[in-house]
């Protein structure tokens, strides 16, 4: 982890607009192509949930922005940051499940796994976990094209948000819609721009992302 230096960093004015607003947190939702990487999922007997999860949070770490934090007034940077998601369970509610990252898809989908064993025996943590994750949930009933996410405002809370919904049928093509919402102080649409490009170029190789199929 580091501090950013205020003085120098190039979004500074950014930074000191942004964060007088009530309500500084943007967000978009696009439609994603699973054509390739959702029957690659399938065909091997993988967890769809666990499976974006991965392929988010690798996406978000290799974009700075998305490891930005506000700490009071200051800005840090994490080197890594972690999956924070939501499952269902059998009583239609749900639970929070917190999983460390590994690049190794075979590594990060065991540990997601004990993860949601030990979520599933635990219930919801009254305290916020730390900062150095993504919050991800799936909302697999609807085709959205829009969504807005909960969030405190104070103390302010600058975890970038993910939400997937229900695949459907393009022509020829399996697409699912896939908001991104982040705090504008840290994150502008160039940089949500990035992810959606990389996350595309992820799906259409599901054998280099989930590793040899």
């Amino acid at each position: 982890m580091r501090t950013i230096d205020m003085q120098t960093w190039s979004r500074r004015d950014h930074f000191e607009l942004f964060n007088t607003f009530g309500y500084p947190h943007f967000g978009m939702c696009a439609n994603v192509d699973l054509t390739k990487f959702y029957p690659a999922v399938k065909q091997h007997g993988y967890s769809l949930t666990i499976a974006m999860v991965y392929v988010i949070t690798r996406v978000a770490n290799a974009i700075p922005e998305f490891r930005y934090r506000i700490r009071e007034e200051q800005v840090i940077e994490h080197e890594i940051v972690n999956s924070g998601f939501t499952f269902l369970t059998e009583e239609d509610t749900f639970r929070f499940c917190l999983a460390d990252y590994s690049e190794d898809f075979s590594a990060f989908a065991a540990n997601a796994s004990k993860s949601i064993a030990f979520a599933k025996e635990n219930p919801l943590a009254k305290q916020a976990p730390p900062d150095n994750v993504l919050y991800m949930t799936a909302i697999p009933w609807v085709s959205f094209t829009g969504f807005l996410h909960p969030m405190r405002l104070q103390p302010e809370d600058s975890i970038p948000r993910f939400v997937w919904g229900k695949i459907f049928e393009e022509g020829h093509l399996l697409k699912m819609p896939l908001g991104v919402q982040g705090h504008h102080a840290l994150i502008d649409g160039i940089h949500i721009g990035k992810f959606y490009a990389e996350l595309q170029n992820y799906l259409n190789q599901p054998d280099v992302v989930l590793g040899e199929l």
